[in-house]
């Protein structure tokens, strides 16, 4: 608390506090507030714009920073790893854990921004990357990471989802018989199940009404996500082609590059 100056008496409750400031403390006083006041009246003249070069002020506008992008979307199926690939019990089958932890990170499923341009519920396939997104509304895409076929087996274009099967029947095809004649077996058709090499989910896609004969589909091989190994459809970890399949309807395009 500041000191009353010497040889004043502190009031009573209620009364006024009438301090005498000395003629010098005021003619001090003024000249100091003058100055200052004429100092920055000095610098502005009559103009608006104020000289403030020797204060080191920042002086980008508002309206040349760029806005930062809101926060991407949430979803309760994209959580954390152990969650979204530990066992589940689908269809009659159990499908085992993945350890995740021997899957590269940017290949386990992720909520990313929109790299593609396309419209929502495209199903965007980079075969370089390795990587299939499908288009969010808001600038959001869901990402997961595949496993594409090898060279000479590729297939590439726009087309659409025709339709999908829960735990399909595999069918392979004569030239694929022909390659590996042990697949004679099963050319009436390999049950759905755990080794069944179209996995949990299969996404048939056409082109212009034709059947292209390219599938995306679940994988038991979780260890293959990444890689360029299979006879040219899209595979995914079982766990993710069950989530994706969850999103897609009949009819959604499909862009594989």
């Amino acid at each position: 608390m500041r000191e009353l100056p010497q040889g004043l008496t502190p009031p009573y409750d209620g009364d006024a506090i009438d301090i005498e400031i000395s003629e010098n403390q005021l003619s001090r006083r003024a000249v100091l507030s003058g100055a200052g006041a004429m100092a920055l009246l000095g610098v502005a003249g009559c103009s608006q714009t104020l000289d403030l070069s020797a204060l080191q002020l920042d002086g980008v506008t508002t309206g040349a920073i760029t806005p930062i992008r809101p926060s991407i979307s949430v979803d309760k199926n994209i959580t954390s790893p152990g969650v979204m690939y530990a066992s589940v019990t689908d269809g009659g089958f159990t499908l085992p854990e993945v350890p995740y932890l021997k899957v590269k990170p940017e290949f386990r499923r992720q909520i990313v921004v929109d790299p593609t341009g396309e419209q929502p519920g495209t199903i965007v396939v980079h075969s370089q990357e390795r990587l299939l997104y499908l288009v969010q509304p808001g600038g959001d895409a869901i990402r997961y990471g595949v496993g594409i076929g090898k060279e000479g087996f590729r297939w590439s274009g726009r087309a659409n989802i025709q339709y999908g099967k829960e735990w399909p029947t595999w069918r392979p095809p004569a030239e694929m018989i022909a390659r590996k004649p042990e697949l004679v077996k099963w050319q009436a058709g390999q049950p759905g199940g755990l080794d069944n090499p179209l996995g949990a989910r299969a996404l048939y896609i056409y082109q212009n009404g034709q059947d292209t004969g390219y599938r995306i589909h679940g994988s038991p091989e979780w260890w293959s996500i990444g890689q360029a190994m299979s006879s040219g459809c899209v595979r995914l970890i079982n766990q993710d082609i069950i989530d994706l399949y969850s999103r897609v309807s009949r009819k959604n395009p499909v862009v594989v590059v």
